[in-house]
């Protein structure tokens, strides 16, 4: 019996290692979704009610409980804390039915989220034409994201500019002609505006959490399966 009691325990510590990993890494590439240019510089901290960026935020938090779960499984399970097992167990099937939750609610929210997204974008669009100082901000930011994304405006071309164009035309300009510039104002700049691309951008955004939520809930299920193994073998201990 100590012999698979020994072989429970390093499976059970492998795992809990594995699943810490696995934390640490949904953590950081929720971050860096949440961090990077779409996030800070289409969505404006005004839009955060809309922003479909609300199921990264929710895959943060699990991240982070995963890493502190993961923790409380490997101690638990090398020092047979069935307290620490307990812990880990419960912590565990709460996150996987928060997980069934949230995708059941994100597949019956998908039109709404899609919505949020456009008219985020349109609401923004409007930012580009406007001579306000307070909006400097954002234009001086987007007009690094069309220079970096190869666009030019937001919804409905250099038009969104409006008169800022004059200011702003450098990120939008095409380095050689060709079929993917037009002429505007005396400049060679891109047809595209940055819509498709920023709606290409979110849609991966979206398929990656998806896939991790997936991979996640299959290595979580494994876990439970660890814990109750292990926790009996500690009672008949």
């Amino acid at each position: 019996m100590a012999g698979v009691n020994i072989c429970i325990k390093c499976s059970m510590f492998i795992f809990n290692f594995v699943f810490w990993l696995c934390g640490a890494i949904i953590l950081s590439v929720a971050i860096s979704i949440r961090a990077g240019k779409i996030g800070q510089e289409i969505f404006t901290p005004g839009d955060a009610n809309l922003s479909p960026f609300i199921a990264v935020n929710i895959l943060i938090f699990v991240g982070a409980v995963i890493m502190i779960l993961g923790f409380l499984g490997c101690c638990g399970a090398m020092k047979e804390n069935q307290f620490m097992m307990i812990l880990f167990f419960i912590g565990l099937l709460m996150i996987l039915l928060l997980q069934v939750a949230a995708g059941i609610l994100a597949t019956a929210r998908k039109s709404k989220a899609e919505q949020a997204l456009n008219k985020t974008l349109l609401m923004n669009a409007r930012l580009l034409s406007s001579t306000n100082e307070n909006e400097r901000v954002f234009q001086k930011a987007f007009s690094e994201l069309q220079e970096e994304l190869k666009c030019c405006g937001l919804v409905n071309g250099a038009s969104d500019w409006g008169s800022n164009f004059r200011h702003y035309y450098k990120t939008c300009e095409c380095p050689r002609e060709s079929d993917s510039c037009i002429k505007y104002s005396g400049k060679t700049i891109y047809k595209q505006s940055c819509y498709a691309s920023i709606s290409h951008m979110f849609s991966k955004h979206l398929f990656i959490v998806t896939a991790l939520a997936f991979g996640l809930a299959a290595i979580e299920v494994l876990g439970l399966i660890f814990s109750i193994v292990l926790y009996c073998q500690m009672r008949k201990k």
